[in-house]
């Protein structure tokens, strides 16, 4: 009855119109899920969403401007002294605890053709390493890295924000694997919230008759769920003042970044974005810059197609800085946002193909979209931020994502996985090695990641051995490698041994 009343003045007493036809235990599982809906925002939510799919976004371009030039620093661009400066200072607050990374790993491999978490996902390495290994053994790499620089022993412990869909596969994946050798306690996992999908005019949508469309509330559900799960207090006790968040998707991403957390710190900077140079007016990624002199990322729907070609004096994009899900936060600015602005989050809309039971109890599966799905985006907080910075990388280096399935141009398992070997045959080369096939012919180091069928030299080379090419030299200089090289612990070991 309670619980009728609620709906009811939410505006959403339909949501048990089917309830009659329940059996008792289906009348039990749908109680329980409705009990845990914020019903008190549920009208809220619903009104937001129709208000906001019937009103078209005010035009930015007029208030844009790029991140000044003091706001931002380079991989590409900066002296080498200040990028080892950064690196020290990294290193040093990675071996005195004062680092965390967090990863988002909320979404399923279903535009891979999968139904398990992507990080589960094996993109066909020779090593047969799957996101997540690959991930745990970065961290192992950057602890050890670390300690030996400065004699410690320190943890970076690993938060992983899940979905309902994720998190029972995730920690059974985990523990399968005896957590990748990293210490269970220091990896956290923890869950966002789910909100309803509902129609265009703020209903909330049946997906079954005792069973309510939901969806991840976005990465962007992050702020929600540190609070939820208590993960903020978790790092205060542990001493974690600076947090890498980053997506699972892309096989390239540098964990807890010593040069990125360096330059971060040095600049006093509360939230830092890592940014790639877009690969033309028209990539289809969002751009960090400002808006109305406030840090913020607009997505490359929001801009119209000629503030998108601006071009500067070199011929260079004025709006070149691709946001790539790559984000450093100081504990205390996440602790200003959870208490102050999580709230205050923009909603973005999306429109999309929602399952659902007629007035008739008849399963539809929409062949248009019919239904809207409320998303924050964990960049909507740089608003928020009193000191925000960007760093520019080299994507070649670091950014090559999973989001389709083969077959496809860009963002596929074949890409991914050229991307990691290329990156690889590069770090060979520059150790003085040589890559060699079967017949002995010297091999050029391969600059593609492409689906095309001509993959690099298949030089694979663990993180446990390298975390950015550093101590191959050692290893490798002069020797002539064959091609279909894994250089593993055991295999370096041998080399050492040589």
């Amino acid at each position: 009855k309670e619980v009728t009343g609620r709906l009811e003045s939410a505006g959403q007493a339909h949501v048990l119109q089917f309830w009659p036809e329940l059996c008792e235990a289906e009348k039990d599982v749908f109680l329980q899920e409705l009990s845990q809906l914020d019903l008190q925002g549920l009208q809220d939510h619903c009104e937001g969403a129709a208000r906001a799919a019937a009103s078209p976004s005010a035009s930015l371009d007029p208030h844009m401007e790029p991140v000044p030039p003091e706001s931002v620093g380079s991989v590409r661009k900066s002296d080498k002294h200040s990028l080892a400066v950064w690196g020290n200072e990294g290193l040093l607050q990675i071996s005195e605890d004062r680092v965390g990374v967090l990863l988002l790993a909320g979404g399923q491999g279903t535009r891979l053709g999968v139904q398990y978490p992507k990080g589960m996902y094996d993109v066909g390495l020779p090593s047969g390493k799957t996101l997540y290994q690959i991930q745990a053994e970065r961290i192992h790499k950057i602890q050890e890295l670390a300690d030996r620089k400065h004699g410690s022993k320190c943890t970076v412990p690993w938060y992983i924000m899940t979905s309902e869909f994720t998190l029972a596969p995730t920690e059974k994946f985990f523990k399968e694997n005896n957590y990748f050798d990293l210490e269970p306690s220091n990896i956290v996992m923890f869950e966002q919230r789910m909100i309803p999908a509902v129609t265009f005019d703020g209903k909330v949508i049946l997906q079954g008759k005792g069973k309510i469309a939901m969806a991840p509330d976005g990465n962007g559900g992050l702020y929600q769920a540190l609070v939820d799960n208590k993960v903020l207090e978790d790092m205060k006790k542990r001493g974690v003042q600076y947090l890498h968040v980053y997506c699972v998707d892309n096989i390239l991403v540098k964990m807890a970044d010593p040069v990125f957390i360096g330059f971060c710190v040095t600049k006093g900077a509360d939230c830092g974005a890592k940014v790639v140079e877009k690969t033309s007016a028209t990539e289809p990624v969002g751009v960090v810059c400002r808006v109305r002199g406030i840090s913020q990322v607009v997505e490359y729907s929001e801009i119209q197609p000629e503030t998108a070609e601006l071009r500067g004096p070199g011929g260079e994009l004025v709006y070149s800085a691709g946001n790539i899900c790559n984000h450093f936060f100081t504990r205390a600015f996440l602790q200003d946002v959870a208490a102050a602005h999580k709230g205050q989050l923009k909603q973005h809309v999306a429109f999309k193909k929602v399952p659902f039971v007629d007035t008739c109890g008849n399963q539809v599966k929409p062949t248009k979209p019919n239904g809207i799905k409320m998303e924050k985006f964990v960049f909507d907080v740089f608003p928020f931020s009193r000191n925000f910075v960007a760093f520019e990388v080299e994507r070649e280096e670091e950014f090559s994502p999973l989001k389709n399935a083969d077959g496809a141009a860009s963002d596929s398992p074949t890409t991914a996985r050229n991307a990691l070997l290329a990156q690889h045959g590069r770090w060979a080369k520059a150790a003085q090695a040589t890559l060699v096939d079967e017949p002995g012919n010297t091999l050029p180091p391969a600059a593609s990641a492409s689906a095309a069928d001509n993959p690099p030299a298949q030089c694979e080379i663990s993180p446990l051995v390298s975390y950015f090419g550093e101590g191959l030299e050692e290893l490798l200089k002069g020797r002539a490698l064959p091609t279909a090289l894994l250089l593993d612990e055991k295999r370096a070991k041998e080399l050492q041994a040589q």
